[in-house]
């Protein structure tokens, strides 16, 4: 694609990462097909080239973008099935990564979206608010469908998020082995995870010890970065990612930097083009598939819908490794129709876009629903609390059933 920008335009460093993943797009359409906006509502703007096209031009003007512009960046869910399918690699992260910075700064929204995005920012980002947040929210929960009613939809969308009670936190596993460690690796504690699904860090570390490595939870970590990043708040992005590093130095040599929300995972392996530096981030699951997953104990046979989040299938481009340590586990692994396109989540996505959120989550649910699974296995916290209410086998994150068959407790949600 041809591109018109001036040599002070490109003397910005984003501005010409942004060139150069824009003149590699030859309009070929096979990222259309993968599209999930484009799937559901069939308008060209809606597609990856398509956005590629306003965003070349909105960047080119500077300045204010059109209101169309806006709308039609704000639709895509950052899922990145379209890197998974373009044969030319364009850098799809870069380009709607830049192009909603640049929307954040030279746009003006209505005061009840700048309210709702800033208190997303502030709020989600930090356990002790989300904590104190979902509390209120319990309360105010049968107010639901009269918010919808009123037009709050975002407001509803938050709600039907929520959990019914307040996961039980339980005891923190021992972190280290129970013999002399391997190695050691810092297990990223984040934000959301931590106060909607606890029991997957427990599961996270007894796995992780009982491979034979110590695990480090780093003092002065903060959110990964990626929620403000789908704000378009590239510089609270940049600051969290700088605090993190400084805080896993401080923690010492480490083999790795594990995480178990695959969304957290994507932001930890993009730090190289955020900030400049890479670090050994790696999912659970590609981790243990590295070591060794540990010998497994007899279990019923259980049935296992497995459900790829786009983070890690799209985002980190690991797809075999969830199913295979699965099936390795002993579990029968059922594979779900198109499995490439997104559940709704997409970090904030379900809140701000809760229409299109909504459609996605229902075609996703009833793909994995026709698989008849005793339970559905999703790797990222987001996907969870997105499809839990909709399913009709219980949820849990892979690790837990993982931790399970290896010697650990059963998950909480087979219960």
């Amino acid at each position: 694609m041809k591109t018109r920008f001036t040599a002070d335009q490109l003397a910005d460093p984003e501005t010409a990462a942004s060139q150069a993943a824009i003149r590699k797009c030859v309009h070929c359409g096979f990222c259309t097909a993968t599209c999930p906006t484009y799937v559901l509502l069939g308008d060209e703007r809606d597609s990856p080239r398509g956005r590629i096209e306003l965003i070349r031009e909105m960047l080119e003007a500077g300045g204010p973008p059109a209101p169309s512009t806006v709308t039609h960046v704000d639709r895509c869910l950052s899922c990145l099935a379209c890197t998974t399918t373009c044969p030319s690699g364009v850098d799809y992260a870069q380009l709607i990564d830049h192009a909603r910075a640049h929307i954040e700064t030279h746009h003006v929204r209505p005061w009840p979206e700048r309210l709702l995005r800033a208190v997303l920012a502030r709020v989600l980002t930090r356990p002790g608010r989300l904590k104190a947040a979902l509390t209120l929210g319990r309360l105010a929960r049968p107010m639901q469908s009269t918010l919808a009613r009123l037009g709050l939809k975002p407001l509803a969308a938050m709600l039907s998020l929520l959990p019914a009670a307040s996961p039980a936190t339980g005891t923190r596993p021992p972190l280290q082995p129970s013999a002399a460690p391997k190695g050691r690796v810092v297990l990223l504690q984040g934000c959301v995870e931590p106060v909607m699904a606890p029991q997957v860090r427990a599961a996270a570390i007894r796995l992780i010890t009982r491979a034979g490595y110590e695990v480090v939870l780093a003092e002065g970590e903060v959110c990964c970065g990626a929620l403000p990043e789908h704000l378009g708040r590239a510089g609270e992005a940049k600051a969290m990612a700088r605090t993190n590093l400084a805080a896993w130095s401080a923690a010492g040599p480490v083999d790795a930097i594990i995480t178990t929300a695959a969304g957290c995972g994507t932001m930890l392996k993009s730090y190289r083009r955020l900030v400049g530096e890479a670090v050994p981030a790696r999912d659970i699951l590609e981790f243990i598939a590295e070591v060794g997953l540990p010998p497994a104990v007899a279990l019923p046979p259980l049935r296992v819908a497995y459900h790829a989040a786009c983070s890690l299938q799209h985002g980190q481009q690991i797809k075999a490794v969830p199913p295979r340590l699965l099936a390795e586990a002993g579990f029968d692994v059922r594979p779900i129709a198109e499995g490439h396109l997104c559940c709704g989540s997409a970090g904030v996505y379900n809140i701000l876009q809760p229409d299109l959120a909504t459609r996605l989550r229902d075609r996703k649910a009833a793909n994995v629903n026709a698989v008849r699974a005793q339970v559905v296995a999703a790797g990222n916290v987001g996907c969870m609390a997105q499809l839990g209410p909709v399913l009709d086998a219980p949820v849990v994150h892979p690790v837990e059933l993982l931790d399970w068959a290896t010697g650990g407790p059963r998950p909480s949600a087979l219960t």
